[in-house]
């Protein structure tokens, strides 16, 4: 899941929760909400871990000969 796609799901859910008021007997809306907002922060932070994890692993270190040293 992207960073695009949790963020989407959590305000998908923050509304389901905090802003629709219709109550129905089959489904709760505000669990559905709850359960929306749980998977979208929790996609979150495993996009964010795996985005910082491989911008740290594609760094790569060059270290220059310092051509005036004496071998």
């Amino acid at each position: 899941m992207r960073i695009g796609a949790s963020l989407f799901l959590i305000a998908v859910g923050a509304v389901l929760k905090w802003a629709v008021t219709y109550r129905t007997s089959d489904v709760n809306i505000n669990t559905v909400g709850t359960i929306l907002l749980v998977v979208g922060g929790i996609g979150l932070l495993i996009s964010l871990f795996l985005w910082a994890s491989a911008s740290t692993r594609d760094r790569r270190t060059y270290v220059a000969d310092d051509v005036d040293a004496e071998v």
